[in-house]
């Protein structure tokens, strides 16, 4: 959700129950704004919370003026102070793969795995246990980038590409109507296409190209990974992962308010397929 709009936003998203203190509410809004100047960041978002044992992760995101460039990641223990996160690799990815279970909420923390490993000893090869640490904080990395892989979300029309390339945010975006705002294929996934570029030519032949570069939702994997409810007397659209519980998408049909919020324990719902 953009910091602009932070307290609208909020109030939209509220009714998944994920809400702030209203001092954690007056700090954000003012260190957001702090970020985004001392950053020099076209826009900034406000991404949401992982819940730890110990304390919150407070998570933001830094946009340039290319809206698919890669996004900055911020995080707060206080919504005060923010530390910058690295980007995320395929190694970290791979290295957390093996972490389960809730986060505890302290950046220096120490997950520990052990792996057997093929030593060789001259001509004799024996396996040996060896103890690998995991930093938490490189956990965090990792599980935002999952998340925003996955299950991040902007409504068509939102943004536009233009001919040499970069995305810009859509000032003429009115937004969806109440017909097409309930449908999935009104929604796309806030990266670079990966899907799209697999599409025939006959496939592509009713799409706008400066509209519709991203990949729709409607194709999701699996299917019914994604509930749509109309709120407040079908004022208020809301679009809820069941892959990533903790991940809320609101839109008000014919106007500009949209965004998305997580707050959750950061742990994926890896049994999904089952309970469909």
């Amino acid at each position: 959700m953009d910091s602009e709009s932070l307290l609208l936003s909020l109030e939209l998203a509220s009714g998944s129950g994920q809400g702030l203190s209203p001092d954690r509410r007056a700090s954000l809004l003012t260190s957001l704004l702090l970020v985004k100047r001392d950053y020099r960041y076209d826009r900034i978002l406000f991404w949401g919370r992982i819940l730890g044992l110990v304390a919150d992760y407070y998570i933001a995101q830094g946009l340039t003026e290319d809206q698919l460039a890669p996004r900055k990641t911020l995080y707060s223990l206080n919504c005060m102070e923010w530390s910058l996160l690295p980007p995320a690799t395929e190694e970290m990815l791979l290295q957390t793969s093996v972490v389960s279970g809730r986060f505890m909420g302290d950046p220096s923390h120490e997950y520990e795995h052990t792996e057997l490993q093929k030593m060789n000893d001259g001509d004799k090869v024996f396996e040996e246990e060896v103890v690998i640490q995991i930093k938490e904080e490189t956990r965090l990395v990792s599980i935002i980038d999952q998340i925003d892989k996955a299950v991040a979300i902007i409504p068509r029309g939102a943004l536009f590409k233009t001919p040499f390339g970069p995305t810009h945010v859509n000032r003429t975006f009115e937004g969806l109507s109440l017909s097409e705002a309930k449908k999935l294929s009104s929604y796309f996934h806030f990266k670079e296409a990966v899907e799209l570029k697999n599409k025939t030519l006959l496939e592509k032949a009713d799409l706008d190209p400066s509209l519709d570069f991203m990949d729709s939702l409607e194709h999701d994997i699996p299917r019914g990974s994604w509930s749509v409810q109309m709120e407040r007397g079908n004022t208020l659209v809301v679009l809820r992962s069941l892959l990533w519980p903790g991940l809320t998408f609101y839109h008000a049909p014919c106007t500009k308010n949209y965004g998305y919020i997580y707050v959750g324990t950061g742990e994926k719902n890896i049994d999904l397929p089952f309970m469909l």
